[in-house]
């Protein structure tokens, strides 16, 4: 293929020889027919310098055009040429810079060794390529990516360098922004975890003899009522000024926020004084906040452990620091706990149960449902039974539902519990079907986590229709502390979804909770679930009597059904039914049994009949 300009065509040649054959041919058509030859070669010639320029002015534009900045330089180094980018990078006309050595740009960041090794890579390669900064007409430095081409002659010299280049200030900017996002709290400017994590590792590896490692993790009690209540930017606001006061009260140390409204301090000390010191922070951080003219005092619950009494590396201290938080929330709000031993022995423990029952779920053998029956006071008819979660170990025997159940909640496998028995409850419902069982209700405990998720109703549904179930046989229950979570948001659109597809609804454990009784009327509820705590005492105890009794008077106004739980005695029996109490569950009628063992004993009661 012939280059893009050359002269050394086969029509060039041919005009030249014809050129030279017109002096020695001997007739006129012959010499006419090599001026011919010649005119073609001349025209093809004019039209490949006009092709040309016309390449060279299409380049220049491009060049324009590029918003790179080019610079073309000799091979002493003295700039020849450059484009409109070049201008409008560094500041300088092409007037200003042509002749002028290209090292007129260096800012001086860089060693001599940095440009040796530039020289040499350049010289060596004929290319150079890498970050280098810069400096600008008006003296501010900024940073570009350049890449150098060394062009040579004929002979392999260099006969000049071809430099096109970048400025990357935006991007060092962005990069910077990312590692401050990537180390930095955006709303209060504080270290986040990961950064912490850098900063504990710093101090631990520069701790000399006699010192010592105070480290705190606070949590605002119910920031999330806070937060409703001032709205967001206020909320905002608060955690940046408490961001402050603390950062002011441990100045010298370290005070980060893990997220959320958790905070962490870390304080070098050569003083014994950690519960002192702990006092002295929560003291200081309770002094009220001045908020829209109203002054706010927060709750605290602190966590705290020391270095190196309770660990010597980051990842160990962190976690210790947790388990001390929660072993403090576990307790109740707004106080301290140290870390101690035994906390992390029971965490390791706990760490272990909710690996068995995450592989207790994915078996399916380990879990199983016992059924406790429900019935009419005055003849102990069965009106309903309520399904409850046990599981077998094989090890370790049958473990309490408290045990579990909490583990449960706090590693996320409450909902999967829950779609668990409720495939299991209405299986069970359609083989009790079919084997002539009486047609009650089972009620199932439903958790948050399965209203938030979103999905608890497709998963209700589905259940029913595979076995052919009736939603009216499949109760829910739920508990007050479900109606109260936050996270759920508001349950009573959900709740008149479900009852409007036939599932009867519970309030369990009804009066343990904390929130307005004002509930009962906006919300779409079938039944209320007496708390067993109301009736082990009765009929003796003048207190719980007025409880049980009111409740039952205002169930009635609002045309509630009420199950009392617990009942054990005919004595409570007697009381509840002279206060007008229809239905119960306890061990006076019925223990939790295996489904079969139920099954059994009501079938064998029924041909009995």
């Amino acid at each position: 293929m012939w280059p893009a300009f050359t002269l050394n065509r086969p029509t060039s040649w041919m005009g030249l020889a014809a050129l030279s054959a017109m002096v020695w041919l001997p007739f006129l058509g012959l010499r006419l027919a090599a001026l011919g030859i010649v005119v073609v070669a001349l025209v093809d010639g004019w039209r490949q310098v006009r092709q040309e320029h016309q390449r060279r002015r299409l380049s220049e534009e491009a060049l324009k055009l590029s918003g790179d900045g080019v610079i073309i330089a000799d091979r002493h180094n003295r700039i020849l040429g450059i484009n409109p980018a070049f201008t409008q990078i560094t500041g300088y006309t092409r007037e200003e810079v042509l002749g002028m050595d290209a090292s007129m740009l260096s800012s001086g960041r860089h060693d001599k060794a940095f440009y040796e090794r530039y020289w040499q890579t350049l010289q060596a390669t004929g290319r150079w390529e890498g970050e280098i900064w810069n400096q600008r007409k008006h003296g501010d430095q900024f940073p570009e990516w350049l890449r150098m081409q060394a062009c040579h002659d004929a002979k392999g010299r260099v006969s000049h360098y071809v430099g096109l280049f970048t400025d990357i200030s935006r991007h060092k900017a962005r990069e910077q922004d990312l590692r401050r996002i990537g180390f930095e709290d955006p709303l209060t400017g504080l270290p986040n975890r990961r950064r912490l994590h850098d900063l504990l590792t710093s101090r631990l590896n520069r701790l000399r003899a006699g010192e010592g490692l105070d480290l705190a993790l606070i949590d605002i009690d119910a920031f999330k009522a806070i937060n409703d209540a001032l709205g967001v930017d206020d909320g905002d606001r608060l955690l940046a000024r408490f961001g402050q006061r603390l950062a002011a009260f441990v100045a010298g140390g370290v005070v980060g926020r893990l997220g959320g409204d958790e905070f962490m301090v870390i304080r070098t000390t050569t003083f014994d004084d950690h519960e002192t010191w702990v006092t002295s922070l929560r003291d200081h951080m309770s002094e009220p906040f001045d908020m829209a003219g109203n002054a706010l005092r927060l709750g605290l619950t602190i966590g705290s452990c020391r270095a190196p009494d309770d660990g010597r590396e980051s990842g160990v201290l962190f976690q210790r620091l947790e388990s001390a938080l929660y072993t403090a929330k576990r307790h109740g709000r707004n106080h301290n706990r140290r870390f101690r031993p035994s906390l992390e022995v029971e965490g390791d423990r706990q760490l272990e149960l909710v690996n068995e029952l995450r592989r207790a779920l994915a078996q399916g053998d380990q879990l199983e449902l016992y059924y406790q029956t429900q019935h009419r006071l005055e003849d102990g008819g069965l009106v309903g039974m309520e399904a409850l979660l046990r599981w077998r170990h094989p090890q370790q025997g049958m473990i309490s539902p408290g045990d579990f159940i909490p583990l449960a909640e706090r590693h996320g496998l409450m909902a999967a519990l829950g779609n668990w028995v409720i495939d299991r409850a209405v299986a069970q419902l359609a083989n009790w079907q079919a084997a002539g069982m009486p047609r009650v209700p089972v009620w199932v405990n439903i958790s948050a986590l399965q209203l938030i998720q979103g999905d608890l109703e497709a998963r209700l549904a589905a259940a029913l229709t595979r076995h052919h179930v009736p939603a009216a046989l499949l109760g829910l229950e739920l508990t007050e502390s479900v109606l109260l979570d936050e996270r759920a948001g508001d349950v009573s659109p959900r709740l008149e979804a479900l009852r409007a597809q036939g599932h009867p609804i519970a309030i369990d454990d009804f009066g343990t909770g904390y929130s307005s009784l004002a509930y009962l009327k906006r919300l779409p509820i079938d039944k209320l679930k007496l708390d067993r705590a109301f009736i082990r005492a009765l009929p003796e105890d003048v207190a719980d009597a007025a409880i049980v009794a009111a409740v039952l008077a205002m169930a009635r106004g609002l045309s509630l059904e009420v199950i009392a739980e617990g009942v054990e005695t005919q004595p409570q029996r007697d009381f509840l039914i002279a206060e007008g109490c229809l239905y119960t569950q306890g061990f006076l009628f019925a223990r939790p049994q295996p489904a079969a063992e139920v099954e059994s004993r009501y079938l064998r009661a029924l041909q009995t009949a």
